[in-house]
């Protein structure tokens, strides 16, 4: 071979080992199916499983006198409630609402006292493994339970000067506890405020006259409710009540007459006498308690035997109480020509029948007598309702807590 060929094919050598070499590399960078390099691949981890659901009950497992009135409450965290089974001692099932995320559960009807009750709650977590708790607890069986009544009751139209009074059988040492356990609810909406008038009579009312119209809820879910010192409240009480007309009657004890007005405008005056001297009208706002026909007006009723110089007892067509010491207006035709001109009562307000009955014909209990000018000592709140007699900065402290 001459020397040129030598030469020649060493060069193409050369040229295919260059060739060769980059077509190496070429195919080192080559792309899979997925259009990835070979060296962009990586490795994937299995995702760690889910913790295990926590589940609580409360009261606490071989929790003691619980009280009954309490809500028993489920939960779940990191997971959902799958099923809740709360029975008593009799093997009877406690009724309970699932919240709409299935994260708690809550009795929906209360526990009874004295009683032993189970349950079990059963939830998953976000990989659907299951887990369950069980409890038990009992509930007390209290020394005193505490029986309520209310004024007004269910159904009743009153006026706007009622307030809501509740009247409890034993002395309450946990008023706020009571408080709370008495829901009131209007529409349109009135605020309005507890006071205490003793350890066992509270009452609630707005700070104004209510609107005409309102309608008023009232539910006192005290059943099993701890009122302290081992007392426990009995039944529930609900009632419904609407607020009638606005009547206001303002009497004047020097003018000797009453002016009427409904639902803001002057309707009537009335020629009225109060009580004469030494037996002058309390002055003040009442509130009308209850109204009667053919009602029996007697002075023994507040310490004067019917037969003393000063007692008296007397039926009336027309009677309509304002006050528990014994202030009434009522008809007595009697007086009729003394009203509008003198004070010959012994306290209560004197009118003619036509005029009594007129009065007690467009009005309610609960409605506004006011009394000025009569001589007399200042209304006590707590004779009667006179609730309005105490200024609402007084009355928003609650009274006797």
């Amino acid at each position: 071979m001459s020397l040129g060929r030598v030469v020649a094919a060493a060069a193409l050598g050369l040229v295919v080992l260059v060739i060769t070499a980059c077509s190496t590399s070429t195919a080192a960078e080559s792309k899979d199916d997925s259009g990835k390099k070979d060296d962009d691949r990586t490795s994937t981890k299995p995702a760690p499983p889910a913790e295990p659901v926590k589940l609580s009950i409360s009261p606490k497992n071989k929790a003691a006198e619980v009280a009954p009135g309490d809500p028993i409450t489920v939960a779940a965290i990191g997971g959902t409630l799958t099923k809740v089974v709360l029975t008593n001692d009799a093997g009877e099932r406690v009724k309970g609402r699932l919240s709409p995320d299935a994260t708690t559960w809550q009795t929906a009807e209360p526990l009874g006292y004295g009683r032993r009750y189970s349950a079990t709650a059963t939830g998953v977590n976000g990989d659907g493994n299951p887990n369950t708790l069980r409890s038990s607890f009992s509930t007390i069986e209290p020394p005193l339970r505490a029986d309520l009544s209310m004024n007004p009751t269910d159904g009743q139209t009153v006026g706007v000067g009622q307030p809501l009074a509740f009247y409890f059988d034993v002395d309450i040492a946990d008023k706020a506890a009571a408080e709370r356990a008495i829901q009131v609810t209007t529409t349109p909406h009135v605020a309005g405020a507890f006071y205490w008038f003793s350890d066992s009579e509270v009452h609630w009312r707005p700070q104004s006259y209510w609107p005409a119209g309102t309608k008023v809820s009232v539910k006192a879910a005290i059943y099993g409710k701890n009122f302290g010192n081992g007392v426990y409240g009995n039944d529930d009480r609900v009632a419904n009540i609407t607020i009638g007309r606005s009547v206001v009657a303002v009497a004047d004890g020097r003018s000797h007459k009453m002016k009427v007005t409904v639902d803001g405008k002057m309707t009537r005056v009335i020629p009225i006498s109060m009580g004469k001297p030494g037996h002058e009208t309390p002055h003040g706002t009442y509130v009308v308690m209850s109204e009667h026909t053919n009602y029996t007006m007697d002075s023994s009723t507040y310490g004067v035997p019917a037969d003393a110089p000063e007692g008296y007892r007397t039926t009336v067509d027309i009677a309509s109480r304002m006050s528990n010491s014994g202030i009434f207006f009522h008809s007595a035709p009697w007086s009729v020509g003394d009203q509008g001109h003198r004070n010959v009562s012994h306290g209560c307000i004197n009118m003619s029948t036509e005029n009594a009955t007129w009065l007690q014909s467009i009005s309610n209990k609960g409605d506004v007598v006011a009394v000025r000018k009569s001589g007399g000592p200042k209304l006590e709140s707590w004779d009667g309702l006179g609730d309005w007699q105490i200024p609402w900065k007084e009355w928003q402290k609650g009274g006797a807590k």
